[in-house]
């Protein structure tokens, strides 16, 4: 049986607490809000994402739901892996480890994807998915809110929010924002189950773009 690793080296855990977590732990968390990770367009954000035990295990969950559902049709399963993608965030405060995240999100998504559809794959589904990683899992300081990296700048999510059948709009808000927000106000952000909703103003909106086109709306 293979070992997890929880620790690459005694200077990480001094420096920067970095331990991570087997997958067996992981797993009994993320069953406790099952019903969540399997449901695709609901969002996660783990702020101290390692290499991203917790993140990989939630869109394995998402995108067995997406082949289970439409498998049989490739532009729907492109469309809702697409957007279970979209519904991952991270951070992590070292540069390595977020990388080797975006890395690790990607292969979740492109081992079975290749799997089931073959030479009919698209390399420009595939370039979305690499888009919206690079977007979603992010190089920073969750305690700072800032970027990490000669440019520092505060972090920024983008949101991705289906519209019509196959487009999406993205609209960018800043994590010290939706912080402000979760500490003082009782109403939830970005749901998707028709309840009321905080709507903090956007720093950024961009038009309607297909999901497949994502990266050209920079």
């Amino acid at each position: 049986m293979k070992i997890e690793e929880q620790v690459i080296s005694k200077k990480r855990v001094l420096d920067h607490g970095e331990v991570f977590t087997n997958k067996r732990e992981v797993n009994a968390m993320l069953d406790l809000v099952k019903q969540e990770t399997e449901r695709i367009e609901s969002r996660f954000l783990e702020p101290a994402c390692g290499t991203g035990n917790f993140l990989v295990e939630i869109l394995g969950r998402k995108l067995q739901v997406v082949e289970t559902r439409y498998a049989k049709n490739q532009v729907e399963y492109e469309r809702y892996a697409v957007l279970a993608v979209s519904s991952i965030y991270g951070i992590d405060i070292l540069q390595d480890n977020a990388i080797a995240c975006r890395e690790r999100l990607f292969e979740i998504f492109n081992q079975p994807y290749t799997i089931i559809y073959s030479d009919k794959s698209q390399e420009k589904c595939r370039q979305a998915v690499k888009y919206i990683l690079d977007r979603n899992i992010i190089w920073g300081n969750a305690l700072t809110l800032k970027t990490i990296g000669e440019n520092s700048q505060p972090i920024t999510f983008s949101e991705w929010s289906p519209v019509n059948s196959n487009m999406l709009k993205r609209r960018d808000f800043t994590f010290k924002e939706l912080l402000s927000h979760a500490s003082i106000q009782e109403l939830p952000l970005f749901s998707d189950l028709g309840e009321d909703v905080f709507l903090p103003d956007p720093v950024k909106e961009f038009p309607l773009i297909h999901f497949m086109r994502v990266a050209d709306a920079e």
